[in-house]
């Protein structure tokens, strides 16, 4: 097939991670996920997009361990590797540096601040920050402090990164900025990127492949991939395969948000 964006049977990458009829109930009674079938394939940027409420984030904590599924399983293919989270808000420590903030998860495993500084300053020059470690939180721009966090879950090299819609209340030059950065970073380190967003545009102009989940309970309903060079600039998104992506996602979205499956 030579569509930009069409529906992806079979990959060559190896998987990472499976989740196979994946469902979660909260103690409230909410169903926030039902029989989710997902696969994660090493070194792709995935992102997960859909309505509000539709599970993307329980997902992510399930990836990361932070909560279980009620049924179903995650089935690693050899050990669980590091994960690194970025959330949608920094979580940034107001009283510590920004050296001290990247150094927390590795403080966390043992590691000693002069044992840990070649790892943190390579972390900050990675995101354009190494001057200004010494700064505080309350110095920084929203960018800035999301920059920190980045290389926060960077500074442990993990193999995996988990999103949660993390620029999502950047303004729209900062939010172009970070996208072209986490390209980039992706590229460099080689880490599997899996991405929470609400919109297409960015999923499109980010993304090896995209899901598009259905409103509560959550599901899969339609899978694109984008057929472009992993290697993008701002010329991308003016490209007949970024339209024609956005188009296709677009539409599934559409049709997730009325309760029709794409697939």
């Amino acid at each position: 097939m030579t569509d930009a964006a069409v529906e992806v049977r079979h990959r060559p990458a190896p998987v990472l991670v499976s989740l196979r009829g994946v469902s979660k109930t909260f103690p409230n009674g909410t169903v926030a996920l039902s029989r989710l079938d997902l696969t994660v394939q090493a070194g792709e940027f995935l992102s997960l997009i859909g309505p509000s409420g539709c599970g993307k984030s329980t997902a992510l904590r399930m990836l990361a361990g932070l909560t279980e599924p009620s049924t179903g399983a995650i089935s690693w293919t050899g050990t669980r590797p590091e994960i690194g989270f970025v959330f949608q808000e920094p979580t940034l420590m107001p009283w510590a540096s920004v050296f001290n903030n990247v150094w927390l998860p590795l403080r966390l495993r043992g590691i000693g601040k002069a044992e840990a500084r070649p790892r943190i300053e390579d972390a900050l020059a990675m995101v354009g920050l190494e001057s200004f470690a010494a700064s505080y939180p309350r110095e920084l721009s929203g960018g800035m402090k999301m920059r920190v966090s980045i290389a926060r879950a960077l500074v442990l090299r993990p193999p995996l990164l988990l999103m949660d819609e993390p620029f999502a209340a950047l303004d729209e030059i900062t939010r172009s900025r970070l996208n072209d950065d986490l390209m980039r970073l992706a590229a460099e380190l080689g880490t599997t990127v899996v991405f929470v967003t609400h919109s297409v545009y960015e999923s499109v102009y980010l993304s090896s492949r995209i899901v598009v989940m259905a409103a509560r309970p959550g599901r899969a309903v339609a899978e694109l991939a984008v057929e472009a060079p992993r290697e993008r600039d701002e010329d991308f998104r003016t490209t007949p395969v970024y339209a024609e992506t956005c188009r296709r996602a677009s539409r599934a979205l559409h049709a997730a948000m009325s309760g029709q499956d794409a697939l």
